[in-house]
């Protein structure tokens, strides 16, 4: 008589999006958000693609704004420095506004589930940790026009700084879930964030930084274990 196996299967389809329904974390398998299996497959990247995406966008901005005169020494830091301050901004409120948008509908909640539900509910899939390369691509060159219109010609320095504090917080927060608690400084970022998915969800929400949990008071509150 063939057994049958009681194990559940890695992949598990998307669970009904009911707004009153919490996630719960699960520490392994990943999620099906698509039907169709193109759309799937491109759901899921290697970290290293988005990262390296955005670093490569840093470089060249800041490389190509030097040699062509639009900037030079400490005013081409003090630009990166200010794109990299307006990221972790921009990274704490699309992080605290757009992901954890309040699930009142079932269409609202459809959206946060798979913008960012699916990492809450399955926060060790590597594989979802990041957007997909076409969307990255896609965000660099908007990131790329819209700096360009706003700013002109300081465009350069600031979307290096930007785009590096982009790739900064991929880098951090593939560690985070990817890898053990580190034995050193670098532990206040494992720590922060690992409350924000398993304590805490309506705090914590920077994960590069916890700069603007600090100033805006969204820091997460020192209960006992």
């Amino acid at each position: 008589m063939q057994s049958v196996s009681t194990e559940e299967p890695d992949v598990k389809p998307a669970p009904s999006f009911d707004a009153n329904t919490p996630v719960r974390p699960k520490h392994k398998g990943s999620a099906q958000l698509f039907q169709n299996p193109l759309l799937e497959r491109l759901s899921h990247t290697h970290i290293a693609l988005p990262v390296g995406i955005f670093a490569i966008t840093g470089i060249l901005s800041m490389y190509y704004g030097l040699t062509r005169g639009f900037m030079s020494g400490l005013g081409a830091l003090g630009l990166f420095l200010v794109g990299l301050l307006a990221f972790t901004l921009v990274e704490y409120l699309v992080h605290r506004y757009v992901y954890h948008i309040p699930a009142t509908t079932p269409g609202r909640a459809k959206f946060q589930y798979t913008m960012h539900g699916v990492h809450h509910e399955y926060p060790k899939d590597k594989t979802r940790l990041a957007m997909p390369p076409i969307i990255t691509v896609f965000m660099a060159s908007l990131l790329f026009f819209i700096f360009r219109f706003s700013f002109g010609s300081y465009a350069f320095g600031l979307l290096s700084g930007f785009t590096f504090g982009y790739a900064m917080y991929l880098f951090v927060h593939y560690a985070i879930h990817a890898y053990a608690p580190p034995k050193n400084f670098l532990k206040v970022w494992w720590t922060h964030h690992s409350q924000h998915h398993y304590r805490q969800d309506e705090v914590a929400f920077g994960v590069s930084s916890t700069l603007w949990d600090h100033i805006i008071g969204t820091m997460p509150s020192k209960r006992s274990e």
